[in-house]
């Protein structure tokens, strides 16, 4: 992403530090000090409140899909996407410094965590044990000080806390990612080039429909008739009503693009509200 000159260097996440969102963060802001937050609501609040910059947000996991609560937060939030970034989840094995594997017999984590490492944790006849988060178990590992008790956690929760990697990369699918979200006060779009010609862009936005027959089908009209790539939709319940449904949709093209406007321009004709969240480049990842 572009990163320009700013004064305040700080960047919020929630969880604890060396969770896998900390670690995003110093994948992409390596000399940025990052502000950890218990909640995802604090961490929303930490920029409103201009105690961080931005706010590395996880969004989805390629192999435990959306991230609770995000997209009831999101809308409402008051920040801007203006980032992407693919982080690629790595579980250790972290034991107290002079255990083996051998030595091992409970490991706590989170319960995804766990659940996408059990084939590793049965083959070892590793009990595993459910704790609130991962770089929380590796915290608590220190206090608890038995070295038949391990955490699955990243490798920076294992140097932040004074552990060791007894087994690296465990989960038992490769290719375990999560997508995370920059967000931050102001919106940064990609401009236009000399050319006239944005680079490649991703544009994200919420829309709610009309009660109107085949609103859905004719609300991506549009979209499909202007060429326009639609790479996620998705569907959430709103207001605790069945009959109430918002959709957050990611789609190729900046916002300015000719054909992007038709199709929201068209789009507008079948939806309630539509709320642009974010314009912002496309990430590498997408194109491996």
């Amino acid at each position: 992403m572009n990163k320009k000159i700013i004064a305040q260097k700080i960047i919020a996440f929630q969880g604890r530090p060396g969770a896998y969102s900390d670690l995003a963060c110093h994948a992409v802001f390596p000399d940025w000090q990052t502000l950890p937050c218990n909640s995802f609501e604090d961490a929303f609040a930490a920029v409103h409140e201009s105690k961080a910059t931005y706010f590395m947000m996880p969004f989805e996991n390629s192999t435990a899909g959306r991230v609770a609560d995000i997209h009831h937060i999101l809308p409402n939030g008051g920040l801007h996407i203006i980032a992407e970034h693919y982080q690629p989840v790595e579980h250790h094995l972290l034991g107290l410094p002079g255990a083996t594997l051998g030595d091992i017999k409970i490991a706590h984590s989170h319960i995804q965590a766990l659940s996408q490492c059990k084939a590793f944790l049965r083959k070892n006849n590793i009990k595993p044990v459910t704790k609130e988060d991962t770089a929380g178990s590796a915290a608590d590992l220190k206090r608890l000080n038995d070295p038949s008790i391990a955490a699955i956690a990243s490798s920076l929760a294992g140097q932040i806390y004074g552990l060791q990697s007894l087994a690296g990369n465990i989960a038992d699918q490769a290719g375990n990612t999560t997508r995370f979200l920059v967000m931050a006060r102001e919106a940064v779009v990609p401009e236009v080039g000399p050319d006239n010609k944005h680079a490649e862009c991703i544009t994200s936005f919420v829309f709610r429909l009309r009660s109107v027959p085949a609103a859905l089908y004719k609300a991506l009209g549009g979209f499909a008739s202007n060429g326009v790539n639609i790479t996620k939709i998705e569907s959430y319940m709103v207001d605790n009503k069945f009959t109430a449904a918002q959709f957050y949709a990611d789609v190729e093209g900046h916002r300015q693009d000719e054909r992007l406007k038709l199709a929201f321009e068209e789009l507008s004709f079948f939806a309630e509200e539509v709320k642009i969240l974010g314009v912002y480049p496309v990430h590498p990842f997408r194109k491996t």
